[in-house]
């Protein structure tokens, strides 16, 4: 027995639920054996969803709801659970689906469950890279096992889990089997000020992370598609004596269904203050101020003639004011940028606000040969309107198109996961999981959050794809 525990007690584990959704669906059953060096023990239970199933979920299972009816609730099952659980290398088949879940359902609870797992599909695929296919019912052909009891039911999967690992024990030395799990596991050394727990608690999803230093200080954001595979790889043995890693004082995450949810975490990590545990004011970090600022063309005092005027975001909307162009965080990145298009156009600096000479008199650039002369009468103000229009054409700020808030849907690639970014006059005003957290929220009312530049290039950028499910909603009561 003990050559089969490499490298630690083992439960291998398998459940069944009422959906693929962590957030919306439950447990229906759990299966379980328990592998030691006092033997194998079997442990198998249904469990009350407190929901009625559906009719796939009774096709594919063979449990409806008649069969729930009595059985323990989740909660009741805790305790014990736990007991079992509790010092064991958790093996799953797609280990991702039966973690997940069961942290949803203990931190229901209030319970911060976390355990190490082990994934059978990716331990399959490092000890024999040969095959592709590595879902269940391919290794049970492959490796020529039997099913005891009907397939999709908790226990009868957790004992093909055993049976596969007995196998690969029969045809592969022990030490390759080791090798592959020590590589799967990937715990690395932390440095002595992390706590070695996040290893267990960080997730295989997309999101974002940042590190943090003394005093809170920002010393690395990014995000990842994966965030247990890329946090983790920064703690390779060959990195640990680097500054950035002696210096690290804490990490943060936040997980996400895809590339979306991964970009939007990045900004709400980019203004969170660890020492304080709560969202700052929309700033870069490291800043305490912002003049956040965009060129609005003024209605023309005369035919033809349009002349930019700096607005800042303290006064209007800029989601929902007109003939807006550019983003600036501060007058003078705005003034530096408007001369820049000016020069690379030919405008007037007299006409942009740029030179407060006298009436009548060449500004600047018409000097210095890079103004057609509107200055001084030699160019039209109309043909000067146009070219700055079409100078600015790239930098219009897009219109909030819609009268209410968007849902912005997006699923992670195992459908396991939704995230619902509820987006209003490109501000997100939250994200959630369930279409019931959705209309709680739209009962909340608007979000009172500031226009947010990065926000606003993120949301219109996949907009513009198309590459996002889009809920029209409608617009928050007042």
């Amino acid at each position: 027995m003990n050559a089969l525990l490499a490298p630690e007690a083992l439960v291998f584990i398998d459940l069944e639920t009422s959906g693929a959704n962590f957030a919306n669906d439950r447990i229906i059953e759990i299966g379980l054996l328990e592998v030691d060096d006092q033997g194998v023990r079997e442990w198998s239970v249904l469990v009350d969803p407190e929901t009625p199933l559906s009719p796939f979920i009774t096709g594919l299972t063979g449990i409806d709801d008649a069969m729930l009816d009595g059985a323990p609730t989740f909660r009741q099952l805790a305790p014990s659970l736990l007991e079992k659980l509790r010092g064991r290398l958790l093996v799953a088949h797609n280990a991702r689906f039966d973690y997940g879940f069961l942290k949803c359902e203990f931190k229901r609870l209030g319970v911060d469950f976390r355990t190490p797992t082990l994934c059978t599909v990716k331990l399959s695929r490092k000890l024999f890279p040969q095959h592709h296919r590595h879902n269940l019912d391919a290794l049970v052909t492959r490796h020529g096992l039997s099913v005891n009891g009907s397939r999709h039911r908790a226990l009868a999967d957790a004992r093909l889990l055993w049976d596969l690992w007995q196998c690969w024990y029969g045809q592969l030395a022990p030490e390759t089997i080791h090798s592959a799990i020590a590589t799967i596991l990937g715990r690395p050394e932390l440095p002595p000020q992390i706590d070695p727990a996040i290893i267990d608690d960080l997730p295989e999803a997309a999101g974002a992370y940042a590190f943090y230093g003394e005093g809170g200080r920002l010393l690395l954001l990014r995000r990842a598609s994966n965030l247990r595979q890329q946090v983790l790889a920064h703690f390779a043995a060959n990195k640990r004596a680097t500054p950035l890693m002696l210096a690290i004082r804490r990490i943060e995450w936040r997980d996400a269904a895809g590339e979306l949810g991964a970009r939007l975490r990045e900004i709400e990590l980019a203004r969170w203050s660890p020492d304080v545990g709560a969202q700052q004011p929309a700033v870069p970090h490291g800043n305490t101020t912002t003049e956040l600022c965009t060129w609005q063309l003024s209605l023309p005092a005369a035919a033809g003639d349009c002349r930019p005027q700096l607005v800042f975001a303290d006064d209007i909307d800029f989601a929902t004011a007109d003939d807006l162009f550019g983003l600036y965080p501060n007058r003078r990145e705005a003034l530096r940028s408007l001369r820049k298009l000016a020069d690379a156009h030919r405008l007037c600096y007299k006409q942009l606000g740029l030179d407060d000479s006298v009436r009548g008199v060449a500004c600047a650039a018409y000097k210095q040969k890079s103004c057609r002369g509107v200055c001084i009468g030699k160019e039209a103000l109309a043909l000067h309107s146009a070219r700055l229009l079409t100078a600015l054409a790239r930098f219009k700020l897009k219109v909030w198109p819609y009268r209410g808030p968007l849902a912005l849907v997006e699923r992670d690639d195992f459908g396991m996961r939704e995230d619902i970014h509820l987006i209003d006059r490109w501000r997100l005003v939250d994200t959630v999981h369930s279409d019931e957290a959705l209309h709680a929220r739209l009962a909340d009312g608007p979000s009172d959050r500031p226009f947010d530049p990065e926000t606003y290039r993120i949301v219109s950028r996949f907009l513009q794809a198309g590459k996002i499910g889009i809920r029209v909603l409608p617009a928050f009561s007042l």
